[in-house]
C-alpha cells in the first residue's frame, strides 16, 4: 500500500493563493520505486483497443524515430495505478473542499527527442462541458530538469478563469505572466488548478522525463471519466484505433 498523504493548512493556503502547490518528497523511496517499477510495467505491455491508451510522435532529434509520447486511461487497466490515483485523491480533496473523483489521467513520457506543451490551461480543452473545476496532480517519476522539459508554473492568474477554449495562449494573454521552470525528483508532488498557465519545453538532452498525471473533480459535480474518454476517441483516439490516412490534430 502507498503512503497515505495529508496536506498541512499552510499548504493548502499556498495552493489557493498560488494557483499550485509544490510538494517535495511527497512519496517516499519506497513508494516511488513501485510507481517506477508500474510505470515500466505499463509501457511494455502490448498495446490493444479496448484497453491503455498509448500514443506515440517523432523524435525531434532523428526524425526516423517513433517515441511513446503518453500513455491515458491507466487506471481500469492497471492495479498499481489504480492505488495511486486513489491515493492522490485524499489531498485534492482537502483542495476541493469535498470528496474528489478521477476525471482523467496520463504519463507524458517526453523521452530525448520528445517535443513540449505549449502555455495552455488545462481547462481549455473543454473540460468545462463535464465540471465547473479541475485540480491536476503531477507525480514525478523520474528527474525534471530544465534541460530534459520540466514543468513551468505561472502564479496568481488562476482567479482569471478561462481564456478561451481549443486555443493555446497568445501572446497577448501571457505579456504579464511569468513562466517558472520547477525542476523536480522523483517522488516529488504538484499540484495545480485547471486556470494555471502551464508549459513544458522539449527534451533535447538524453534523459527521460516521466511525469505522472491525475485529473479530479469534485464528486457532487458527477463523475466523467468514461464520458470523457469517450468523446475524446471520436477526436482523438489511441494510435492503435485510427484510421488509416486519416488526420488528427492535437490542439491544447
Amino acid at each position: 500500500m502507498l503512503e497515505e498523504l495529508t496536506l498541512n493548512k499552510e499548504q493548502i493556503n499556498n495552493f489557493k493563493k498560488d494557483g499550485f502547490l509544490v510538494v517535495k518528497n511527497g512519496f517516499n523511496n519506497d513508494d516511488i520505486t513501485k510507481i517506477e517499477n508500474w510505470t515500466t510495467e505499463l509501457s511494455d505491455l502490448p498495446e490493444e483497443p479496448g484497453k491503455h491508451w498509448v500514443f506515440h510522435e517523432t523524435s525531434k532529434l532523428d526524425p526516423k524515430l517513433s517515441l511513446i509520447n503518453r500513455i491515458e486511461k491507466i487506471s481500469p487497466f492497471h492495479q498499481g495505478f489504480a492505488e495511486l490515483s486513489s491515493t492522490l485523491k485524499q489531498p485534492v480533496a482537502q483542495l476541493l473542499g469535498e470528496e474528489a473523483i478521477l476525471f482523467k489521467e496520463k504519463i507524458n513520457f517526453k523521452m530525448p527527442g520528445g517535443d513540449g506543451f505549449k502555455p495552455h490551461q488545462d481547462s481549455q480543452a473543454g473540460w468545462e462541458d463535464y465540471a465547473d473545476y479541475f485540480i491536476s496532480v503531477m507525480v514525478c517519476i523520474d528527474e525534471a530538469t530544465i534541460e530534459n522539459g520540466c514543468l513551468q508554473l505561472v502564479s496568481g492568474f488562476q482567479n482569471r478563469g478561462l481564456f478561451r477554449e481549443w486555443e493555446p495562449l497568445t501572446d497577448e494573454d501571457m505579456a504579464e505572466m511569468e513562466f517558472i521552470h520547477y525542476p523536480t525528483q522523483p517522488g516529488d508532488i504538484v499540484f495545480f488548478d485547471c486556470y494555471t498557465p502551464h508549459a513544458s519545453e522539449p527534451n533535447l538532452g538524453n534523459s527521460t522525463r516521466r511525469l505522472y498525471f491525475a485529473t479530479y473533480n469534485k464528486l457532487s459535480e458527477g463523475e466523467h471519466l468514461e464520458q470523457y474518454y469517450a468523446d475524446k476517441h471520436k477526436t482523438f483516439p489511441p494510435d492503435i484505433d485510427r484510421v488509416e490516412g486519416k488526420e488528427y490534430t492535437f490542439r491544447v
